[in-house]
């Protein structure tokens, strides 16, 4: 009896949920609305042979836009700054957050703008908390490529308009070797996004989104890479959801997340890679940003141009002005560079094509 009566109690105030999955026509729906068959081209090439641009997220602040974007050298990933008027044309503006001697994440340095505007087609723009902007970032402090005991570390910023320094905190918020790390999160720890939940469905109004690499125990070999959840009621202490990841093949790489939502239903773009070959970008919905439908049908977007013939990966997708623009990272004859796709025939980039 008491048993019955506290999970009345809970379905009543809303702290338990049934999952609901996305039916079939819906899903196709939003592949409808989402999708960019038109590929404009590369917007942010190299700056030179040896350093390699990767990872946008793209963001609006007055009347411009902005995009912030790593760069690996050789020793490791430095964050930076471009603006826009048009999301076509990109100037860079320097470094948000660069190398340090003798700290955590002395030689990586990932960082993703957090808090940005959800909603499908709205502002864009970066919200602040506590009267800062923040930035969840993949750091480390071993040199190479995403080279050692990598972790999600947090910081802050006065002005994501400027190529200044931001103000990190001084240690992870998660890590592969804290305490509660689960199954999948127990070899390193990748990218990260961090959204507001204004309607608090996770109970908390943080949400951060990661992908991260384990193996289960009964299984063997080096892992998998997996979409997983954390949440905070602080933007500085994170906690794990769920003991299992939300988005996984059970093996290659499923990754990188980005989150906007249309109507009443929320949108996973992500990459997956080498469950089949090459990398793509694909697409996930849910009602309560927990559980998730995987779409089945075609990619949204899959290598077919020289430039990006290697790799297709990493999205950000915004729509603006009725055009959607899908941002992704192309590795292909130009190196590894950021090219956009979009839902209308915008011409062709007068770069790398």
């Amino acid at each position: 009896m008491i048993r019955l009566i506290t999970s009345v109690f809970l379905l009543l105030t809303g702290l338990v949920t049934f999952a609901q999955s996305v039916q079939k026509e819906v899903m196709q729906q939003i592949f409808d609305e989402v999708k960019t068959p038109y590929k404009y081209g590369i917007v942010l090439p190299q700056p030179d042979q040896g350093r390699l641009v990767d990872s946008p997220t793209i963001f609006r602040q007055n009347t411009s836009w902005y995009m912030t974007y790593i760069i690996f050298d050789g020793k490791g990933y430095e964050t930076w700054l471009a603006q826009s008027n048009d999301l076509l044309h990109w100037t860079t503006l320097g470094k948000l957050m660069s190398f340090t001697s003798n700290t955590w994440d002395a030689t990586q340095k990932a960082g993703y703008v957090a808090l940005v505007d959800t909603d499908w087609g709205s502002t864009y723009e970066a919200e602040k908390y506590q009267n800062t902007y923040w930035l969840s970032y993949l750091g480390g402090s071993e040199k190479g490529y995403e080279a050692g005991r990598l972790g999600i570390g947090m910081a802050m910023a006065d002005d994501l308009t400027k190529p200044n320094e931001v103000q990190r905190l001084p240690r992870p918020v998660l890590s592969a070797v804290d305490r509660d790390a689960r199954w999948y999160d127990d070899k390193t720890i990748y990218k990260s996004l961090v959204i507001r939940d204004k309607a608090q469905k996770t109970g908390y109004p943080f949400v951060m989104y990661y992908n991260a690499k384990g193996t289960k125990p009964d299984e063997k070999g080096n892992g998998f890479e997996n979409i997983a959840m954390a949440v905070s009621s602080d933007m500085r202490h994170w906690k794990r959801y769920g003991q299992e990841p939300l988005i996984t093949r059970k093996t290659g790489i499923c990754g990188d997340a980005q989150i906007t939502k249309i109507g009443d239903l929320y949108v996973m773009f992500y990459f997956g890679a080498f469950w089949k070959p090459g990398a793509f970008e694909r697409f996930a919905c849910s009602y309560d940003l927990v559980n998730w439908t995987d779409w089945d049908g075609d990619d949204l977007i899959a290598p077919s141009e020289p430039y990006d013939k290697t790799f297709a990966h990493k999205p950000w997708v915004v729509k603006w002005n009725g055009v959607v623009y899908h941002f992704y990272n192309a590795v292909g004859d130009k190196g590894r560079v950021i090219a956009v796709a979009t839902s209308k025939d915008m011409g062709k980039s007068l770069v790398g094509n």
